[in-house]
């Protein structure tokens, strides 16, 4: 049984919570940074990049501790106030395509430990390890890990009928987003809730894999530690399964690996049925269907020998591309730090797979079908990991609506 945990959560001010929020700070490109640090003192850019001037000449520790120290600054400024009781959140992001609604509330470390919460993607050491110092230095978190639970009627009705209260913040973005937030600090409320997700055996990470392992060597490692005791848990946002939206990651790359058009063309053709769409802006309709854009034309792949495999993984349209293509043809081995390709998130259009290839960069793309719950649940289930770059899950969060302090 999956246990939730409500927090004393830090977070803006009613009236400066616009300006407080912000997009994940990897969003934003230099120009945009230097406007929002220049003419907005609230945004909590200026809480995560305290050192933008001279990043280069500051250790990841000093800069730690800059964050840290900046985030104080925001809380005697009284720009961040604290609740006064453990809360949950019900937090809904609407876009011009999609509404996600889910809870904001603490899930167990020891959970995670126990296979309660599983996981699909795996982790580099090294980014985990720089997350935990960051933990350590700055005592807080912002941005909550996604996790999926099985769809429970009981609790949609519940969600629908808060969502008629009136909320703690309802504002729009420049991304023409809307966030609803509403403040779920009733007993009763609170106790009913726990008492649902303790009937769920299972939950899902769908995105944030680092910031729980790294949260879980922290809690380990500074179990004893009498200045820092870290919680035993992580913030995340609780999600259903049907509410969650998934795209997939298409490949661009850098070139043929020495191979002519023609002969590539050939070499794809004994494993797919090519068809050239010419101009035709062509995308996969089903799974074991692959788009590829080549020398100006799109072309539409369909694998010839759809092999029967118990393997989930080698039932993965990635994997299917990795294993007939990308490796055997290609030549790319690694395909989280091969220099040779990148990769377009599926809510992009294939537009940009075209700009890029057409503009020389890049020689060639290939689009893939996404992957759907079930295929991760199967993989996770199968304590799998799936191939890198499988997916591109929404939703995405503002940082600084919520605070998880250590």
């Amino acid at each position: 049984m999956a246990k939730i945990i409500p927090f004393k959560g830090l977070r803006p001010t009613r009236d400066k919570v616009s300006l407080v929020s912000c997009r994940s700070f990897e969003d934003y490109n230099a120009v945009e940074i230097a406007y929002l640090l220049d003419y907005n003192p609230f945004s909590f850019i200026h809480v995560l990049n305290p050192a933008y001037v001279n990043q280069s000449k500051v250790t990841y520790d000093k800069r730690f501790k800059m964050v840290a120290a900046k985030l104080n600054d925001f809380k005697k400024e009284g720009i961040l106030i604290k609740e006064e009781k453990p809360t949950y959140y019900l937090y809904q992001i609407s876009t011009k395509t999609w509404s996600f609604t889910g809870i904001v509330a603490g899930t167990s470390i020891e959970d995670y430990q126990s296979n309660v919460i599983k996981r699909h993607e795996d982790t580099l050491e090294y980014r985990v390890r720089l997350f935990k110092e960051y933990l350590y230095h700055s005592k807080f978190n912002t941005e909550p890990v996604l996790m999926m639970y099985p769809d429970q009627e009981d609790i949609n009705q519940w969600i629908n009928i808060k969502k008629d209260e009136k909320p703690l913040y309802d504002f729009s973005t420049v991304t023409k987003e809307r966030h609803t937030i509403w403040r779920i600090d009733q007993e009763t409320d609170v106790e009913w809730l726990t008492k649902q997700f303790t009937d769920i055996q299972e939950l899902y990470i769908a995105d944030g894999h680092h910031r729980f392992a790294s949260a879980e060597l922290l809690q380990t490692e500074h179990a004893d530690d009498d200045i820092l005791r870290p919680h035993n848990s992580v913030m995340t946002y609780l999600i259903a399964e049907s509410n969650i939206k998934i795209y997939e990651f298409n490949r661009i790359i850098h070139d043929l690996n020495n191979y002519t058009k023609e002969e590539f063309l050939g070499l794809l053709g004994q494993k797919f049925d090519v068809v050239n769409k010419e101009q035709q802006l062509w995308k996969p309709t089903k799974k074991m269907e692959f788009g590829m854009y080549l020398d100006g034309d799109f072309y539409a792949l369909t694998l010839k020998d759809k092999k029967q495999s118990d393997s989930i993984l080698q039932q993965l349209d990635a994997q299917i591309l990795y294993d007939e293509v990308l490796h055997p043809i290609l030549g790319l081995d690694d395909l989280r730090n091969d220099a040779r390709i990148d990769y377009v998130p599926g809510n992009e259009s294939i537009v940009t797979i075209k700009e890029l290839v057409d503009d020389g960069e890049y020689e060639v793309g290939f689009m893939l079908y996404p992957t759907n719950v079930s295929e991760i649940k199967k993989v996770a289930d199968n304590d799998l990991i799936m191939p890198p770059k499988s997916t591109y899950i929404e939703p995405k969060f503002m940082n600084g609506l919520f605070i998880y302090e250590i």
